[in-house]
């Protein structure tokens, strides 16, 4: 099953995928019990938004070794965890911005974990019971100010530096997941859920024992090798299993440096 948020009648409205070209609204997110309408939509008349509203989203840094290396980076001994603010979410089709503030942003293309049931301090196999969907995220990134900075903030948290969706699968098998990035038509990342240094299961049991995870969270599980910059015209290109295909254009943003 997919499920899709997209501007309806001027408001945000969940939605879930019926076929491949309708879906049936929902009266509130599906983790919070949003149950189906008799409202339908057509996929191709509908404006997708980012599909989660999260209270947080949780990322982690160099959990593909190879990753790691291209950035000239240890193999951290246990999971490295940053946080984007929810403002950062940006909607498939919209425009990631380049802040005057960076000479070069680049594309991070990940998998996403949305979370359906509440963790706090939970073991491996109830983190995983309590995964409600996978989706794209492209964890977008101002490399040089990540390399000038000790925390990751400023270079994870601009607006537009989120893209998430377009969808999220429901029926996702776990040990098949696989994340792609294309800039301009060519590939260039590619990693599988196999290659993580931490686990998706591991790695939520982790996260919940720093913080409690609610229904509706997004967690972004770190990209493989290829990352690279963007540059005003491209088209970023994210997709992982199930999920679709995450599309976003890329242009300057026009304001002052910081």
């Amino acid at each position: 099953m997919r499920i899709y948020r997209i501007e309806h009648a001027g408001q945000p409205r969940f939605a879930r995928a019926i076929s491949d070209t309708e879906l049936t609204l929902l009266t509130a997110a599906p983790w919070l019990s949003g149950s189906v309408t008799q409202e339908r939509v057509a996929l191709a008349d509908a404006r997708l938004l980012a599909p989660v509203e999260p209270s947080k989203i949780v990322c982690v840094g160099r959990n593909y070794a190879a990753h790691a290396k291209e950035l000239g980076n240890q193999v951290p001994q246990e999971p490295l965890l940053f946080l984007k603010p929810p403002s950062a979410l940006l909607a498939p089709g919209a425009a990631i911005e380049i802040p005057q503030a960076s000479e070069r942003v680049e594309h991070e293309a990940e998998i996403g974990v949305v979370i359906g049931q509440r963790l706090r301090q939970a073991t491996p196999a109830q983190a995983l019971s309590a995964v409600f969907g996978i989706t794209a995220v492209n964890d977008v990134t101002a490399r040089d100010l990540q390399k000038r900075e000790v925390q990751f903030t400023r270079a994870k948290g601009f607006d537009t530096f989120c893209p998430v969706g377009p969808a999220i699968d429901t029926d996702f098998g776990l040990t098949e997941l696989q994340g792609s990035g294309c800039v301009n038509g060519a590939q260039r990342q590619h990693g599988h859920v196999s290659q993580m240094i931490f686990g998706l299961g591991s790695l939520l049991s982790f996260i919940s024992h720093v913080m409690t995870l609610e229904p509706g969270d997004l967690v972004s599980t770190g990209t493989p090798e290829g990352v690279g910059p963007l540059a005003q015209g491209d088209s970023v290109e994210i997709e992982v299993t199930g999920v679709g295909v995450l599309r976003n254009g890329v242009t300057k943003r026009p304001d002052a440096a910081v």
